[in-house]
């Protein structure tokens, strides 16, 4: 497998493994997560994900030639979440293709934000996720070496709240 920086010509490949990520939770029945729309029906989610790739924030995990799973990391955390209180990178996204379950490409998107992290001299690297449901998304960070931090509520206008648990974990 490979890790490399993503360019615009992934933003369809990595578009498409969005869109299986919320068709596998909507099947799932979770659809608190990211909803029933496809990412690639929604201009603002496609407008940034291409910002993402553009400002060279986004990774991808390439398998026999294919894009299989992507990560975004900044310096910047959410705006939902409480600062850091210290340099950090922050993992704003990671999704993989349902088809590689069992892989460890999420794992490696991981490490290459670890990597990265490392690299620029940062020693914290955060992630926020989906706290709601089964909680089966914040156990798959605790197994990647995160610790909780503290949950959170993002309002949504019209919708109900998203709960939200913040993760970090420490690096040598």
């Amino acid at each position: 497998m490979e890790i490399r920086l993503a360019g615009s010509e992934d933003l369809h490949p990595v578009l498409k493994i969005l869109d299986g990520t919320v068709e596998w939770l909507v099947a799932q029945g979770r659809t608190g997560q990211w909803g029933t729309e496809p990412w690639s029906t929604r201009p603002a989610l496609v407008d940034r994900m291409g910002g993402r790739i553009a400002r060279g924030e986004a990774r991808v995990a390439v398998l026999d030639g294919e894009v299989v799973g992507v990560v975004s990391v900044s310096g910047e955390a959410q705006p939902y979440v409480r600062p850091a209180g210290e340099p950090e990178l922050y993992v704003n996204l990671l999704a993989t293709e349902r088809r590689f379950k069992g892989r460890r490409v999420g794992g490696a998107l991981l490490d290459a934000a670890r990597a990265e992290a490392l690299r620029q001299g940062l020693h914290l690297l955060r992630v926020d996720c989906y706290a709601g449901d089964d909680g089966k998304l914040v156990a798959y960070y605790r197994s990647q070496g995160f610790t909780e931090v503290e949950p959170f509520d993002v309002a949504r206008e019209g919708l109900p709240d998203w709960p939200g648990m913040l993760l970090a974990q420490r690096l040598d």
